[in-house]
């Protein structure tokens, strides 16, 4: 790994982020309909390699039960409005009128209200009712206070995400999360993150965790790196995952860990890198934002932007292009990157000559030049 020099008392690793990157075609192309994009994590089979972020703008039970029977997973946030409300149509309807500009003041009274583990129950309950694969999420902070009460209520797949996450977090003022003991008593798979460097994310992998989300998530609603200063490019955070996975394999003696890329992916192309560079899957939230069912209606705010004392995100307006089957499956009638993202995937992995999305991981990448 190249470093730099800032000055005689530190150094720092080069990093690149999607933006910086373009995939190079081999000498092989292939028809797209020869090609397929499927994935599976555990026992559960998808057509796409898309998770829907869980955010209360994207993923409500009924665009949850739309992306299920479009191939992809939507993971519906347990923390969010739909375990506050009964029925939070007046509180979505209230925030799609909010100034973006001075949104977080309001946004953090509105979540203020307690969450109850009776809807929780209710809304799980709901999906399952629906027949799709059910996955929920909850933070490192909320995951064993409420992890009974889901998985008694039926999830397949539980989603533990932060926008960072770690398998050792150390506090002097409250028991942490043991994840180890924590995801080993549990008897469904379970996606942690978020991560982005390569000791991190080989820790979550030994702690069990049968997925690692990279990156910080809410990529168009975060600003977790002007508040904090936290960053790391995402085409280096998810090459160092891979290969984290890549050890954790030899280390295990063939257990593998699937790496999604979650976050700061706009665009069908900033998708179709994510998974050159080592990604399994990708949790999308802004993309699946502009489709016309979602419940923010082109708005798009995430939990960083609620937190009660620091909040690191904000609400964004950005507008509708389509339906979700036109965002996931097209056709497409813009040339810009926003809808069709399983076509996309299929074409770039026949135009570089791979059949499967697995193959499409060795292709060749290039570098911009500085």
């Amino acid at each position: 790994m190249t470093e730099v020099e800032l000055g005689r008392g530190k150094r720092a690793r080069v990093a690149y982020s999607l933006d910086d990157v373009a995939i190079a075609p081999s000498r092989r192309t292939r028809d797209p309909q020869d090609c397929s994009t499927a994935w599976r994590l555990d026992a559960y089979s998808f057509d796409l390699p898309v998770l829907a972020a869980p955010t209360d703008s994207v993923v409500s039970p009924t665009t949850a039960a739309m992306l299920g029977e479009l191939g992809a997973l939507g993971v519906l946030n347990l923390e969010g409005l739909w375990t506050r409300y009964e029925d939070p149509e007046a509180v979505l309807a209230e925030i799609r009128q909010l100034a973006p500009d001075n949104a977080v003041p309001r946004l953090q009274e509105l979540y203020r209200t307690p969450i109850s583990p009776e809807l929780m129950r209710t809304r799980v309950r709901e999906l399952r009712d629906l027949g799709i694969t059910v996955a929920c999420a909850l933070s490192p902070q909320r995951a064993e206070e409420f992890a009974e009460i889901v998985i008694d209520s039926g999830v397949d797949i539980f989603v533990i995400r932060g926008t960072t996450v770690s398998a050792e977090h150390v506090s002097t003022s409250a028991a942490p999360l043991n994840l180890k003991r924590f995801i080993y008593d549990l008897d469904v798979p379970v996606v942690v993150g978020g991560v982005a460097t390569h000791s991190a994310a080989l820790h979550l992998m030994r702690a069990g965790a049968a997925g690692v989300l990279v990156g910080f998530g809410g990529g168009a609603t975060h600003t977790t790196h002007q508040v904090l200063g936290v960053r790391v490019p995402m085409a280096s955070a998810i090459a160092d995952v891979a290969a984290a996975r890549s050890d954790y394999l030899d280390e295990s003696g063939g257990r593998y860990v699937h790496v999604i890329a979650d976050g700061g992916m706009g665009s069908t192309g900033d998708i179709v890198k994510a998974m050159a560079c080592g990604a399994d899957a990708v949790m999308v939230g802004s993309m699946l934002a502009r489709a016309t069912e979602a419940p923010g209606h082109g708005r798009h705010w995430g939990m960083e932007a609620v937190h009660a004392n620091l909040p690191r995100g904000e609400l964004v307006e950005l507008g509708t292009v389509g339906g979700l089957a036109d965002i996931l499956r097209g056709p497409s009638g813009m040339s810009n990157g926003l809808m069709n993202i399983g076509g996309a995937l299929r074409r770039a992995v026949a135009t570089c000559g791979y059949a499967d999305l697995k193959e499409f991981q060795r292709v060749d990448v290039v570098v911009r030049a500085s």
